[in-house]
């Protein structure tokens, strides 16, 4: 099945994910379909905190994919 969720980047303590399209039995960090925006939740001043591309979530949605807890809030945010 596929999900849509965050995925872990960046440095230690200054974390930054990119939110994937991936198959929920893959780990966190590993191959993904389709990157889908990210989130930066250390975003300071004029820095972008959120970024999502919502045709290419849209188009996952109906095809059957579920979003995880994070995400779905984050939907709901932007």
């Amino acid at each position: 099945m596929v999900k849509i969720r965050l995925s872990r980047g960046g440095a230690k303590k200054k974390p930054f994910y990119h939110l994937v399209a991936t198959d929920s039995r893959k780990r966190r960090g590993s191959g993904y379909i389709e990157r889908l925006g990210f989130f930066n939740p250390m975003a300071t001043g004029q820095e972008i905190k959120l970024r999502l591309n919502s045709e290419r979530i849209d188009y996952w949605l109906s095809v059957g994919a579920k979003t995880s807890d994070r995400v779905a809030k984050l939907l709901k945010q932007d």
